[in-house]
């Protein structure tokens, strides 16, 4: 039970943190491609013989490789080269699954095991997870300005190419780290809702990037206590425990949320002295 909190806590943390920039970049389908891509590496990895994190891995850059090159060499949208890529992987994944004998270790990296998690387990993930955080870290101010103005930051000389790239090995060295919390499904929830429920809530990116590994931390907790009392799929109570600190957010935040908008239409407005 120690182990699995613990890497849940760190996936869901790092998968937090970089959902701040996912969300402002507009990159939330490239969570979901990246996540979804990674099927037929599990799968190869597993019959060969090789971690698993490691054929996770090399899919993953693979389908952004692919999707860059669709965008180089055709007219299509970014939005479709991602969906023709990472729906055309995942179908080869689950046809490679189809002739594995065995699928009960496959069936945990597709939904997610993580009670079922070793020291290993954790060392690995807690080695992953410190290496996204600290190049997240070291590199914010240029991945921020990156997100909010690309033409100015290829204007005063960064190297926008090389940092959209870092980025992207990062999103595959995440989704890596979060395979045994939430399975290739339902990674893609930790890479959106964390930061756009931070979004909802705080002005500053700063004060973003902390709320969404907060929010993404407390899910984890919440999730795993709930599938261990109430003997439910892990990976999907930590997906609720998000939607339900998102739906808060929608509902209350005090900047953007439902009510608080509603209020301020109805609010009669100052009238002038006479």
């Amino acid at each position: 039970m120690q182990n699995a909190l613990a890497v849940a806590v760190i996936s869901a943390a790092v998968c937090g943190m970089l959902s701040a920039w996912l969300v402002l970049m507009g990159w939330s389908l490239m969570g979901e491609a990246v996540a979804n891509s990674i099927l037929p590496g599990i799968v190869l990895a597993f019959i060969v013989g090789l971690p698993l994190g490691v054929g996770a891995f090399v899919f993953g850059m693979s389908a952004v490789a692919l999707i860059g090159l669709l965008g180089q060499t055709t007219a299509l949208k970014r939005d479709t080269t991602i969906g023709v890529v990472f729906t055309s992987l995942f179908a080869l994944g689950l046809v490679l699954m189809s002739t594995v004998t065995t699928l009960t270790h496959l069936q945990h990296i597709l939904f997610g095991n993580v009670l079922g998690t070793s020291r290993a387990d954790l060392y690995q993930v807690a080695a992953l997870g410190a290496v996204t955080t600290t190049v997240l870290l070291l590199k914010r101010r240029d991945f921020t300005l990156l997100a909010f103005d690309r033409t100015y930051a290829r204007a005063i000389g960064l190297p926008v190419g090389a940092l959209t790239g870092v980025l992207l090995v990062l999103l595959a060295l995440t989704t890596v780290t979060a395979l045994q919390t939430l399975g290739v499904i339902l990674v893609v929830a930790a890479l959106v809702i964390p930061g756009a429920t931070a979004f909802l809530v705080v002005r500053s990116f700063g004060a973003m990037l902390a709320l969404s590994a907060a929010v993404g931390a407390v899910a984890a907790v919440t999730g795993v206590y709930a599938s261990y009392w109430w003997d439910v799929s892990t990976g999907g109570s930590i997906v609720l425990a998000a939607t339900a600190q998102f739906t808060l957010a929608y509902l209350f935040s005090p900047r953007r949320g439902l009510i608080a908008r509603a209020w301020r239409r109805r609010r009669p407005a100052p009238r002038l002295a006479e």
